[in-house]
C-alpha cells in the first residue's frame, strides 16, 4: 500500500529524496572546517566588515577601497550573517551552498518539464555530484552566485521555446531579472553569458525578430537597468574616477583584453583541462558526448538542420550544447584565466551528459566504450592509493611526513577505485534491470566524498602553513595586540581569524622591521625560512614557530 502511494505520488518523493541527497552534498559539515586562505578569508572578511559597518554599498578590504568585484555576494553573505544572528564558518559558506542546492534543483525541474522525470533527475544528480561544481559550492566565492544567476537566467530563456505562448513573457521577465543579478554577481560574464546564448538560441531556431518584441524586450531591460544601474550610478557619483579606472577598466574591459597587470595569463585551451578534472566522474561520459554530437552535426548538415523540426530532447539538448560552447569560447578568449571562471558550464554538461547516461541505459549505444573505460579508471584509482601507501620506505625523510598525511586520499582512492570497478563489471554483466548501477554507485560514492572527503582535504591544504596562521590570529586577538606580517603577500585568514586591521608590509624593508618591532604591543607573522636573514637586521624573540611561519616580536 505504502508504494503505491509513493508510485501516485512520484513527483513528491523525488523532491524528498533530492532535497536530503542535495543537504548532505552541499550543506552537511560546511561549518565544521576553517576558511581557505586566500579568496574565502579574504571576501569574509570584507563582508564581515559591511555587516558590522552597515554600509551595504562601498566595499572595503582592510580597510581600502575594494573596487575589483560587484556587491551581490556580499548582500548575501550579510543575510545569512543577519539570519543566523553570527559569523562563522558556517553561515559564510552557506549562501553558496544553498545557491549550489537550488542550481541543482532547477536543472531538475528544467530537465524534468522538458523532457522527462529521468532525465532532470540524472542531469541534477551528474551536476550536484561533480568535482569542481560540489567543491566550490562548499567554497566562499563569488563563482559559485555567477553559476546560480546565469544558470537560472540561461533556463528561464530556454523555457521561453518551450511554454505555452501566454506565460512566454514570465520566463522572459525572470531571464532579464536574472541575468541583471548575474551582472551584480561578477560583471561582464553576467551579461555576455545570458544575452549571449539567447541570441545563439534563437538564432537557431529562426526566431531572433522574437528577441525584440516589447513585451519582452522593453519590459525586460527595465527589470535589467533596474537592477543593474543604481549601485554602479551610486559607485560612479561618489568615487569617481578611481571606480571607473579600478572596476570598469582595470578589472572588466582590461581582464578580458590582457594578464598585464592582473596575471593569471594561460593557453587558450587552459580550461579544456580543467574541465577533464573539473567534470570528475562524469568525464567519461561527456567524452562520449563529443563525439556522439560530433557525428551528429555532420548527419543534421548534410540533412539540413531545421531547429522546429527536432522534437523537445532534441531541442533541449541543442540549446544546452550552444551554452557549454558559447561559455567556454568566452572564458578561453579571455587573457585572464582561473580554474574557478569556468563553473557556469557545469548545468549545461549536466545535461549534455544525462542524454548519455539515457542513451547507454536504454539503447546499449556506447556501453563496452563506456564500462570499459570506466573499468579501467577504477584501476588507477585502485593502483595509485596503494602506490601512496607502499612509497613510504623509499621516500627521503622529509616526505614522509607528507605522504603520510596523504593517507586518507588514498584510502578514499582505494575505495572509490574498487567501488567503481566492482560496478563497471556489474553493470557489464548484469541483466537489464540493473544497467543503471554504475550510475547509481557513482553518485554513492561521489556523495561520500562531497560530504567527508572535503573536510578531510581542507584540513590537509592547513598543514601547508594556514594553521599558522590562524593560531597567530587568535593569539594576537585573544592578547589584544596589534598584528603585522613582513615579507610576503597578504594572506586574509590573518585579517578573518583576527578580526580587525592587519598591517602588511609585502617588501623586506628591514628599516620598516625595525619601526614594527619597537612597538612592544606589536606582533609580526614571518616565513621561518627568512629567520636567519631577518635577525641579522633586527633583534626579536620568536613567541611561537610553526612549519612554514614564525610570530616574533621585539626584544
Amino acid at each position: 500500500m505504502h508504494f503505491n502511494f509513493i508510485k501516485k505520488h512520484p513527483d513528491i518523493f523525488t523532491f524528498i529524496g533530492l532535497f536530503v541527497l542535495f543537504y548532505f552534498i552541499f550543506i552537511f559539515g560546511i561549518g565544521s572546517y576553517a576558511l581557505m586562505d586566500i579568496d574565502e578569508t579574504r571576501y569574509a572578511s570584507m563582508a564581515h566588515d559591511m555587516f558590522q559597518s552597515k554600509d551595504f554599498m562601498t566595499l572595503y578590504l582592510n580597510g581600502e577601497y575594494f573596487f575589483e568585484k560587484p556587491p551581490l555576494y556580499f548582500w548575501l553573505e550579510c543575510l545569512s550573517f543577519g539570519l543566523f544572528g553570527h559569523v562563522n564558518e558556517f553561515t559564510v559558506r552557506f549562501p553558496v551552498a544553498l545557491l549550489g542546492f537550488l542550481t541543482s534543483f532547477l536543472v531538475y525541474y528544467t530537465g524534468k518539464n522538458v523532457v522527462s522525470r529521468k532525465f532532470g533527475l540524472i542531469s541534477a544528480l551528474i551536476l550536484a555530484t561533480s568535482a569542481e561544481f560540489f567543491i566550490l559550492s562548499k567554497f566562499a566565492i563569488l563563482d559559485i552566485v555567477l553559476c546560480f544567476c546565469t544558470t537560472f537566467s540561461i533556463f528561464f530563456g530556454f523555457m521561453t521555446l518551450f511554454c505555452e505562448e501566454k506565460n512566454k513573457k514570465y520566463f522572459w521577465w525572470l531571464f532579464y531579472l536574472f541575468s541583471g543579478l548575474a551582472v551584480l554577481a561578477k560583471g561582464i560574464p553576467g551579461f555576455v553569458l545570458p544575452f549571449g546564448t539567447m541570441f545563439f538560441a534563437y538564432l537557431t531556431a529562426k526566431k531572433v525578430k522574437e528577441l525584440f518584441k516589447p513585451i519582452y524586450f522593453i519590459v525586460g531591460t527595465l527589470i535589467f537597468l533596474a537592477i543593474v544601474l543604481p549601485w554602479h550610478l551610486l559607485m560612479l557619483h561618489q568615487h569617481d574616477p578611481l571606480f571607473f579606472n579600478e572596476y570598469i577598466m582595470k578589472h572588466h574591459v582590461a581582464r578580458f583584453t590582457t594578464s598585464a597587470d592582473l596575471g593569471r595569463k594561460q593557453p587558450f585551451y587552459f580550461f579544456i583541462l580543467t574541465i577533464l578534472w573539473g567534470f570528475f566522474p562524469w568525464i567519461i561520459p561527456a567524452l562520449v558526448t563529443v563525439k556522439d554530437w560530433g557525428s551528429n552535426c555532420v548527419q543534421l548538415i548534410r540533412e539540413g538542420f531545421d531547429f522546429n523540426k527536432l522534437n523537445n530532447t532534441q531541442k533541449f539538448i541543442t540549446l544546452n550544447a550552444i551554452a557549454a560552447v558559447l561559455t567556454l569560447v568566452f572564458f578561453s578568449a579571455s587573457s585572464t584565466k582561473l580554474i574557478t571562471y569556468i563553473l557556469p558550464i557545469y548545468p549545461f554538461l549536466a545535461c549534455l551528459t544525462a542524454k548519455v547516461i539515457l542513451d547507454i541505459e536504454q539503447t546499449d549505444k556506447w556501453d563496452n566504450f563506456f564500462t570499459n573505460i570506466t573499468t579501467l579508471f577504477g584501476i588507477i584509482c585502485v593502483l595509485t592509493g596503494i602506490g601512496v601507501f607502499c612509497s613510504k620506505p623509499f621516500l627521503p625523510e622529509e616526505l614522509v611526513q607528507f605522504v603520510e598525511y596523504l593517507y586518507p586520499f588514498s584510502s578514499i582512492f582505494i575505495y572509490f577505485g574498487f567501488v567503481i570497478f566492482l560496478a563497471s563489471l556489474i553493470h557489464k554483466y548484469s541483466s537489464t534491470e540493473f544497467k543503471n548501477s554504475l550510475f547509481k554507485t557513482t553518485v554513492a560514492v561521489m556523495l561520500v566524498l562531497s560530504a567527508a572527503g572535503i573536510p578531510i582535504a581542507f584540513n590537509f591544504d592547513y598543514l601547508f602553513g594556514q594553521n599558522d596562521l590562524m593560531e597567530y590570529a587568535k593569539k594576537a586577538k585573544d592578547d589584544n595586540q596589534k598584528l603585522a606580517s613582513f615579507g610576503f603577500g597578504r594572506r586574509y585568514s590573518l585579517n578573518y581569524y583576527y578580526g580587525k586591521h592587519v598591517i602588511y608590509e609585502q617588501f623586506p624593508l628591514y628599516d620598516r622591521l625595525n619601526n614594527l618591532l619597537k612597538d612592544k604591543n606589536t606582533v609580526i607573522v614571518i616565513k621561518n625560512k627568512d629567520y636567519d636573514e631577518y635577525k641579522k637586521h633586527a633583534k626579536f624573540d620568536v613567541i611561537m614557530a610553526g612549519i612554514k611561519y614564525d610570530l616574533i616580536k621585539g626584544k
